[in-house]
C-alpha cells in the first residue's frame, strides 16, 4: 500500500481548493493517552496548512515526482542549548545538518488573547499541565522542510540526502552541493489539546513520541506540469487567495468535501479515532533519551486515507499568509517508509522576490511570527557606519538604523487542505 507520483497524477479528484494539485503532504496525528491507557484521537482545528516561503532568488518549483522528509520519527532528545541562541550568534555545530533538522520542529503555545509565539520557537511538546494552563487555543505542530536541493536527484534511499536547510534553518544560506533554491515548504497543525484539559493522562504523537522531538513529515510533489513555477514568476498578489492567482482552477469547499478514498479492506477494522486501547498500529511508547526502536507498525499512505472531511471549528481570524498550501492531515504510519508520498497543495500567491537588505547592513537575526494565515517577519539589522570629525564625542555603529526592520513576507502560493482526521 504505496502512492506514486503517476498514482497521484492519475487520480480522479483532489480535496485541495486548486484542482491542478494532487500532491500529498503528511504529518503524524495527536493522540491523548488515558490514565487508563486509553487512546483518542485529538481533533485537528482547521486543518493541516502548507506554507510555501520564496526566500531567496531563482527558486525553482519542486520537479515532477519529487519527494522528501523533515524530521526523524525515531529521535527523542534535542542536545543543542534551549531556547535558541540569536542566530547571529550560531556557532558552526548549531549550524550541521543535524542541529538544523532539530531547530525545523516547533510548538507553539496558542492563546489568542495573548502576544504570539514565534514560529519554530519551541522544540519540544509542552507537557500536559502547561498545555491546560497556557494553551487554551490549542496546541500548533511546525515542520520547516529543507529548501536547499541538489539539483538533480528527486528522492534519495532516506528521502532526505537529496537536499538540505540553509544555514539560518527557514532561509540563509545554502551548502554549496545544494545550490538550487526550492519553495520552503512549513507545516502548520492546530491540535485542540485544551478540550483534554480536565483529564488525566498525557499527549502522544502516533508514532509513540511523547517528547515531540520525533515529530516529522513527508511530501510528495504533483502538481500539473508547469504550474507551479508559473505561480511562483506571476501571482505575485500579497493577499494569501488563491482567488487572486488566476492561473489556478478552483473548486468550492463543498466539492472539496464531497471527495472521497477508499479505505483498503485490510484496513477498515483499524479504529484510528477511539477511545481504543494504545495507539494505532500498537506502536510502541518511548520517552527516550535515547533513539527510539523500529516498533512494529505498518506504512498506510496517503491512497489508504478516510475520507476526507472539512472542519468544523473555524481557524483564529486570519490575515495575509506567506504562501499557504493544504496537506492531508495525519495518520500514525509513515507512508514514506515504503514509497514517498507525493504533496497535493494549491497555491494562492506566488510572492515577489523579497526586498533585500541593502548590503551595508547585516541581519543579526530574523523572527517568524504566524497568526491564523498571516505571517510576519521581523528582521533585525546593524548597519556599521564610520565618522570623522573633531568632536571627542563617541558615536557609537548602529544608532537608530540598528533598530529592528519590520516587514510582510510576500507568499507564493496558499491554500487551506480540506483534510479529513487519520491516525
Amino acid at each position: 500500500m504505496s502512492s506514486t507520483y503517476d498514482d497521484l497524477m492519475a487520480s480522479k479528484g483532489t480535496s485541495c481548493a486548486v484542482l491542478q494539485d494532487k500532491s500529498a503532504y503528511w504529518a503524524p496525528a495527536l493522540y491523548f493517552i488515558g490514565a487508563d491507557g486509553t487512546a483518542e484521537l485529538v481533533d485537528q482545528v482547521g486543518g493541516m496548512l502548507a506554507y510555501y516561503f520564496l526566500n531567496g532568488e531563482n527558486i525553482k518549483a519542486f520537479p515532477p515526482g519529487f519527494q522528501m522528509i523533515a524530521g526523524d520519527t525515531l529521535q527523542r532528545n534535542f542536545t543543542w542549548p534551549v531556547p535558541d541562541p540569536p542566530k547571529s550568534n550560531w556557532p558552526p555545530d548549531q549550524k550541521s545538518q543535524k542541529a538544523l533538522s532539530q531547530k525545523a520542529l516547533g510548538f507553539n503555545c496558542l492563546d489568542y488573547n495573548s502576544a504570539p509565539e514565534p514560529s519554530l520557537f519551541r522544540h519540544s511538546l509542552p507537557e500536559k499541565p502547561y498545555l491546560d494552563g497556557h494553551c487554551k487555543d490549542g496546541v500548533r505542530f511546525e515542520l520547516m522542510f529543507p529548501s536547499c536541493w541538489n539539483g538533480k536527484d528527486v528522492d534519495s534511499p532516506n528521502h532526505k540526502a537529496h537536499v538540505a536547510y540553509p544555514d539560518l534553518v527557514i532561509d540563509g544560506t545554502c551548502p554549496d552541493e545544494f545550490d538550487i533554491q526550492l519553495p520552503g515548504l512549513f507545516y502548520e497543525t492546530i491540535w485542540n489539546t485544551y478540550a483534554f484539559r480536565d483529564k488525566a493522562g498525557e499527549f502522544m504523537i502516533s508514532n509513540g513520541d511523547p517528547t515531540g522531538f520525533g515529530y516529522h513529515g513527508d511530501f510528495i510533489a504533483a502538481w500539473e506540469p508547469g504550474l507551479l513555477q508559473s505561480a511562483i514568476d506571476v501571482c505575485t498578489s500579497l493577499s494569501g487567495k488563491v482567488e487572486d492567482c488566476n492561473l489556478f482552477k478552483l473548486q468550492t469547499e463543498a466539492q472539496q468535501k464531497a471527495q472521497k478514498i477508499s479505505v483498503p479492506s485490510d484496513l477498515q477494522s483499524e479504529d484510528c479515532s477511539g477511545p481504543r486501547a494504545g495507539l494505532p498500529g500498537n506502536v510502541p511508547i518511548e520517552s527516550g533519551p535515547g533513539y527510539a526502536s523500529e516498533g512494529p507498525k505498518e506504512s498506510f499512505p496517503p491512497a489508504s486515507l478516510p475520507p476526507l472531511t472539512l472542519p468544523q471549528t473555524p481557524a483564529p481570524p486570519t490575515a495575509t499568509p506567506l504562501a499557504v498550501s493544504a496537506a492531508v492531515a495525519g495518520d500514525e504510519t509513515d507512508p514514506m517508509q515504503k514509497q514517498p508520498v507525493a504533496y497535493t497543495e494549491p497555491l494562492t500567491t506566488a510572492p515577489p522576490t523579497p526586498t533585500s537588505i541593502p548590503r551595508e547592513l547585516s541581519t543579526l537575526s530574523t523572527l517568524y511570527y504566524t497568526t491564523g494565515n498571516r505571517v510576519d517577519e521581523v528582521i533585525v539589522v546593524e548597519e556599521r557606519v564610520t565618522v570623522l570629525c573633531t568632536s571627542t564625542k563617541t558615536i557609537l555603529p548602529g544608532d537608530e538604523d540598528a533598530q529592528p526592520t519590520y516587514r510582510k513576507r510576500s507568499h507564493a502560493v496558499h491554500r487551506r487542505h480540506q483534510g479529513g482526521r487519520l491516525h
